[in-house]
């Protein structure tokens, strides 16, 4: 049987075969290549209508990016998943504190999630500027009530937990916040589309 060798060949003709199936999405062409990144990383033609680009928030993450502001994720996955290559030569450095021995202590002390101790840990540092949230409901509720206590000021928040406890309702709440977001509604989600997205962004760069 013949079939694709070739990684570039494979993924230009992924992004082929999402186009033909999704149609005009109706977005802006930036819109366009988020949406697509996710469906390529997922296979789940069902993003398409699923995900959340509120208005600014693509100039906003490309500025910050441009401007080699510090990636924050909730969890290593989710680093892991971020392209090195791309990020190095914007000199960008992207962050994860969940695996922390003081966060984890602290975390213990207080009796919140080692993930939200990370929010409030990154929360601490002015550079951090883009927050990359694909897993963990209770950290998206932690970044966005320190928004809201003008102890965090990202640039954009990429959130998109996933599961059956508070991801939804997590997603909800950042919808309401006045500042740029990429999101995805419902329960759908995960470590893999939030990296989609930041790629998406970089790859624009």
């Amino acid at each position: 049987m013949e079939f694709i060798k070739d990684p570039r060949g494979i993924e230009v003709r992924s992004m082929e075969i999402i186009t033909e199936e999704v149609g005009d999405l109706g977005q802006s062409p930036q819109e366009d290549k988020v949406i697509k990144r996710v469906i390529h990383a997922t296979a789940d033609l069902e993003f398409a209508k699923l995900v959340v680009i509120s208005k600014g928030a693509i100039e906003a993450g490309l500025a910050a990016l441009k401007s080699g502001a510090n990636v924050v994720t909730d969890v290593n996955m989710l680093k892991s998943g971020i392209t090195k290559g791309k990020s190095r030569e914007l000199n960008i450095k992207v962050d994860c504190f969940i695996s922390n021995q003081e966060i984890a202590t602290e975390a213990k002390k207080l009796g919140i999630t080692r993930s939200m101790m990370s929010m409030r840990r990154a929360a601490q540092d002015k550079d951090n500027k883009v927050f990359a949230i694909g897993n963990a409901p209770t950290a998206l509720f932690e970044l966005i009530k320190l928004v809201k206590e003008g102890k965090a000021e990202p640039e954009l928040i990429i959130g998109t937990p996933v599961g059956f406890v508070g991801a939804k309702e997590s997603k909800e709440e950042l919808e309401k916040l006045d500042i740029p977001y990429i999101t995805v509604r419902g329960r759908k989600g995960g470590s893999p589309v939030a990296a989609s997205i930041v790629n998406a962004l970089l790859y624009m760069c």
